[in-house]
C-alpha cells in the first residue's frame, strides 16, 4: 500500500495512463479476449439475483462488449460502462447496447437501477484509497436485494504498475473487508481457472448482495 495518500493530480495521471494503455491496444485486446470463457462468472451472478428475469445488468468495465453480448443473448437488458473511449465505441457498435463512457473514479450512476452488476476484471484498477468510495457508488446503483459479481487478480494487498496498467491486488480477507465495510454481504467466492492448483489460479471471484431494508 502507498505510504501516503495519492494526490488528485497523480490519480488523474494514473487513470489516464491506464486508459491510454488499453486504448492503444484496443483491437489487440478484443482479439485476445473475445473467446475467453467466463460463463462460470456470468452464471454465478445470475443465480444470486432475486426475482424474475429478464434482469437489468451493469457490465462494469465492459471492454469491447463480449459479456454484454452474453447477457443480451440470455434475454437480459445489459448496459455497459468503460473508461476507455475506444472500448465504449467498440461495445456500442458490436452489441447495440447502451454503453456509458465513464472512468471508474468519476462515476455518475443512477440510484437503485440494476438487478446485478458484473465487474469482471475491472475493480482491481481502482486504487486502494478510492476503493470504498467506488464500492459505495456501486452499492447505491443496485436495487435492494441486488447482486454484484467481481473477479480480480489477487495478491498480497499491494498496488502498483504492471505492464503499463495500474492495479491493486487484494487477498480474500482484505477484499471481504472492503466489501462488507461498504454494505455488501458475501454470497460465495472461488478461484479461477477451476481445477488447477491455487498457485495457478490468479483470479479471485466473489458474489455479494446489497441487503434488502
Amino acid at each position: 500500500m502507498p505510504s501516503k495518500p495519492i494526490e488528485p493530480l497523480d490519480l488523474e495521471k494514473m487513470v489516464a495512463m491506464t486508459l491510454a494503455h488499453y486504448g492503444l491496444r484496443a483491437d489487440e485486446f478484443r482479439d485476445d479476449t473475445r473467446d475467453h470463457d467466463v460463463s462460470q462468472n456470468i452464471a454465478a451472478l445470475l443465480r444470486h439475483i432475486k426475482g424474475e428475469s429478464p434482469f437489468t445488468i451493469l457490465d462494469f468495465g465492459c471492454g469491447p462488449g463480449r459479456d454484454l453480448r452474453a447477457f443480451t443473448g440470455l434475454g437480459h437488458t445489459a448496459i455497459g460502462l468503460d473508461g476507455a473511449a475506444e472500448f465504449a465505441a467498440m461495445a456500442r457498435a458490436d452489441t447495440r447496447c447502451e454503453v456509458w463512457h465513464q472512468d471508474f473514479l468519476r462515476l455518475d450512476l443512477p440510484s437503485e437501477r440494476f438487478d446485478g452488476i458484473f465487474a469482471n476484471a475491472s475493480l482491481f484498477h481502482v486504487p486502494i484509497q478510492e476503493l470504498r468510495r467506488v464500492l459505495r457508488q456501486l452499492h447505491a446503483a443496485l436495487k435492494h436485494g441486488g447482486a454484484l459479481f467481481s473477479s480480480n487478480p489477487h495478491g498480497n494487498n499491494e498496488e502498483g504498475w504492471n505492464r503499463g496498467r495500474f492495479g491493486a491486488y487484494h487477498d480474500l480477507e482484505a477484499w471481504r473487508h472492503y466489501m462488507s465495510d461498504t454494505g455488501f454481504t458475501e454470497l460465495e467466492y472461488y478461484y479461477r481457472p477451476t481445477g488447477l492448483p491455487r498457485a495457478q489460479q490468479p483470479w479471485l471471484a466473489s458474489v455479494w448482495r446489497k441487503p434488502s431494508p
